[in-house]
């Protein structure tokens, strides 16, 4: 086994840090030296690691950070940045004598108070959604309006240059607000968020990822990126807009805006708002598709690690509220209150009696496309990991970020003059068409250019219209360039510092390739050949595309069926997909996992890799271990909280022990409480002499989460600092715990099944021997050469 310490020492390792920029922009790896502490109330049977303690940070920390570092990637590296969430509850005397005083009735309502959380959560995502649909219509539509016109004047007159770049100009315009917000102002808020919920939602906590900054950043972001013409979709920042819009609703204040409404207190930690960014990732979804079952499958397959019966429920409700509110409010906006029509903000259009019934023998034919999507697929996620890496690598400052997006933007005006202006694909503008913006161009009177059909649109409408357009409406030439065109368009667009999706580009691809499938079909069968109907092979092809880069199944099965109100295409899409999901995964991973890796962060996947049943707790295991005594002195606890090079955020708790001999686990204590409990200053001298004016309640934990105070903040005198603090009424009694020869997968099994933050290793006398982690599990995965291990660094 590789010996990381040669790599980076064991002091350097640890679960949590500040919050700082993931390593996708870069970061510059730090060296930091061990520093023992003696004496007789703490010994080391741990190891002492890293941290950085500033919660809060100053304006000009926080510009500095956002900064990337210029250095050469390493996919070899684990990142210490990420701390973990505490989906476990810390069961102490305070939790304790809560829960047994409560009623039955005070347990009612407090399901109620979820139920109506789920509501609030729904109804806000539904109503972000509309916001950002009417906007983006507006301004998408001010825009090729005005480029219709310009290109109709100089068609004429000749000219066509000016139109071109005032095309380019009005794209980069938009694109450089939408990335100049997301690049200076809140960096994390970049790409479709999907990799940091479900980053979030498996234990891990990204920075900023659900704060009330991020989620106006957002917005604005995919506005402006989708209104400036980018080969990008609104759905992935909806999903991420809807988890922010929970992680704050559920909490009843807003730490941004210093402003606590008193209200769901009982709600305020990692365990319930875990649930409720699940609810509100599902309504995002649901939004986004009008999909709400879908969204449903979306938070289980996708999202959520831990998942229970009544947790469906409410996210089910949460994503009908979601879906009801946008269709709601977007009928008033058209003047039509009585029509709930549209699904979602992507309206596939209903394929209830325009598209024809498949055959048993074209189930051949889709396993094929299958096939061909996760081919595709895989290959644009192989070209945008390579593209993600040049990024780290030179595109690493913000002012760089905004100038490459523009140049994108500018790009994709270019290219889709350029292929507009070269064809000569005409149709015929019949009376019952559905362009929005039909452009004649060089085209006879009473027709329009199809090729602008495709490129002189939102994507939304692009890919409804290669669905329900009669068949003749597009050539086999105009769908294949396009198809080349927009590939490479997505590819290098998706990852950009703008809010952007790929679901939608993903699905114009592949309704693009699939429709020329269903063409070419159409010419190898008899002419009088109905079952070779291009609009039914769009829709397959978008669902082999898509899945082939995000590697979805059973949720993107049902998110289909549902936004195209055909249940008939069911099996034939869940087919489609798994042979994408098949084929792609056998040359790389899905899209988000692979970024999910470029960013080092410590995920722990369903499972142990299959060939680590050799480890055991003892050879994973961090030690030695930081322990405190039951009654501790203040002064060596201030100690090792504020040492530099300390970075854990639990520690067990032992029997008086003298000297550096381990001693008995008798409990857990995290590094937020023992803040808190030094703030509030709870010393057993205090308690003795009637200093303290009230007996600590869980509500004083819960004022200060989730940001709590730095140790720097906490004055602590000299004479304080010999005081003793009794930790017995505010640990954890009953940690969870493994024998030191418990094999790795069932260590695995145990840490992400219950959501554990630390795993404490005995041995048979109940001796603290080390703990277990979550870099410790994640380090390990498979590679090309088998078990591979994984270098944990200050990144």
């Amino acid at each position: 086994m590789a010996n990381i310490a040669k790599k980076v020492s064991w002091s350097g390792r640890g679960d949590d840090r500040g919050e700082r920029t993931p390593l996708m922009n870069g970061a510059e790896e730090v060296k930091y030296n061990n520093r023992q502490f003696s004496g007789g109330s703490i010994f080391h049977i741990g190891r002492l690691s890293t941290v950085d303690l500033e919660e809060e940070i100053t304006p000009e920390e926080d510009f500095v950070r956002s900064r990337p570092k210029e250095i050469p990637h390493n996919e070899k590296l684990l990142s210490l940045k990420y701390e973990s969430l505490d989906y476990d509850n810390s069961e102490n005397q305070l939790f304790l004598e809560e829960e047994r005083r409560m009623s039955h009735m005070g347990f009612g309502c407090l399901e109620i108070k979820r139920w109506v959380i789920c509501g609030l959560i729904g109804f806000l995502t539904g109503l972000i959604a509309c916001c950002i649909d009417i906007v983006v219509e507006n301004l998408a539509g001010f825009k090729y309006f005005l480029v219709k016109q310009n290109i109709e004047k100089f068609t004429e007159v000749g000219g066509l240059s000016i139109s071109l770049i005032l095309w380019a100009v009005l794209n980069s315009a938009f694109v450089m607000v939408g990335a100049i917000i997301v690049a200076f102002i809140e960096p994390v808020a970049a790409g479709s968020g999907i990799p940091q919920i479900k980053c979030y939602l498996n234990g891990v906590k990204v920075p900023r990822v659900v704060r009330l900054k991020t989620l106006v950043v957002k917005v604005f972001g995919v506005i402006f990126s989708v209104a400036g013409g980018l080969a990008v979709g609104k759905e992935g920042p909806m999903i991420h807009s809807g988890a922010v819009v929970a992680a704050g609703v559920s909490q009843g204040r807003s730490t941004s805006l210093k402003k606590d409404f008193k209200m769901f207190e009982y709600f305020r930690r990692d365990t319930e708002k875990r649930d409720f960014v699940s609810a509100g990732a599902a309504a995002g979804v649901s939004a986004a598709f009008g999909a709400p079952v879908g969204g449903v499958l979306f938070s289980l397959e996708e999202g959520a690690s831990f998942w229970n019966q009544m947790l469906t429920w409410r996210i089910f409700f949460a994503s009908m509220i979601s879906s009801f509110t946008l269709n709601f409010f977007l009928s008033i906006y058209h003047k039509k209150p009585g029509e709930l029509s549209s699904p979602g903000l992507i309206n596939f259009g209903r394929f209830d009696s325009d598209i024809v019934e498949y055959n048993l023998y074209e189930i051949p034919l889709f396993i094929i496309m299958g096939a061909l999507g996760g081919l595709l697929g895989a290959l644009f996620n192989v070209l945008n990991y390579w593209l993600t890496i040049f990024r780290i690598r030179y595109v690493h400052r913000p002012c760089l970020q905004v100038m490459e997006a523009m140049l994108v933007a500018a790009v994709t005006a270019t290219v889709s003059f350029a292929m507009i202006y070269f064809s000569n694909d005409c149709q015929p503008l019949g009376p019952d068409h559905n362009e929005e913006y039909p452009l004649q161009l060089f085209c006879s009177d009473g027709e329009y250019n199809s090729m602008a059909t495709a490129f002189f649109n939102t994507p939304e409408r692009s890919v409804r219209s290669l669905f329900h357009n009669p068949p003749g409406t597009y050539n086999p030439v105009t769908l294949g360039v396009f198809t080349l065109a927009y590939f490479f368009l997505a590819v290098w667009t998706y990852g950009l510092a703008v809010s952007a999706g790929v679901f939608i580009p993903s699905l114009l691809i592949g309704a693009a390739w699939g429709r020329l499938f269903g063409i070419l079909l159409s010419f190898i069968a008899s002419s009088q050949s109905i079952w070779a109907d291009p609009g039914k092979y769009a829709l397959i092809g978008a669902a082999a595309q898509l899945g082939g880069i995000v590697r979805m199944t059973l949720s993107l099965t049902v998110i289909m069926v549902e936004a195209t109100g055909n249940v008939t295409y069911g099996f034939p899409i869940m087919l489609v997909l798994m042979t994408a999901k098949i084929v792609g995964d056998y040359f790389a991973e899905g899209l988000y996992d692979v970024h999910i890796k470029l960013q080092s962060v410590p995920f722990l996947h369903w499972e142990a890799p299959h060939t680590s049943h050799w480890l055991t707790a003892r050879e994973v295991m961090s030690s030695p271990v930081t322990c405190f005594n039951q009654v501790d002195k203040v002064g060596t606890i201030v100690d090792v909280l504020s040492d530099t090079s300390t970075n854990h955020n639990g520690f067990p708790v032992v029997v008086h022990s003298t000297g550096d001999e381990p001693g008995k686990l008798c409990g857990l204590i995290l590094r937020s409480q023992l803040i808190v409990l030094l703030k509030h200053k709870v010393f057993v001298e205090r308690a003795s002499s009637r200093l303290t004016q009230r007996k600590l309640q869980l509500k004083d934990f819960r004022d200060a989460y989730p940001r709590f105070p730095p140790i720097q903040s906490i004055h602590v005198s000299q004479d304080e600092r010999e005081c003793m603090m009794d930790l017995t009424e505010f640990m954890n009694p009953t940690p969870y715990t493994v024998p030191q020869e418990t094999s790795l997968p069932r260590v695995f099994k145990l840490f992400r099944a219950l959501g554990l933050r630390h795993l404490v290793v005995i041995d048979g006398d109940n001796m603290v021997v080390g703990l277990v982690s979550r870099k410790d599990l994640a380090r390990y995965h498979l590679g090309k050469h088998g078990l591979e291990e994984l270098h944990l660094a200050q990144t």
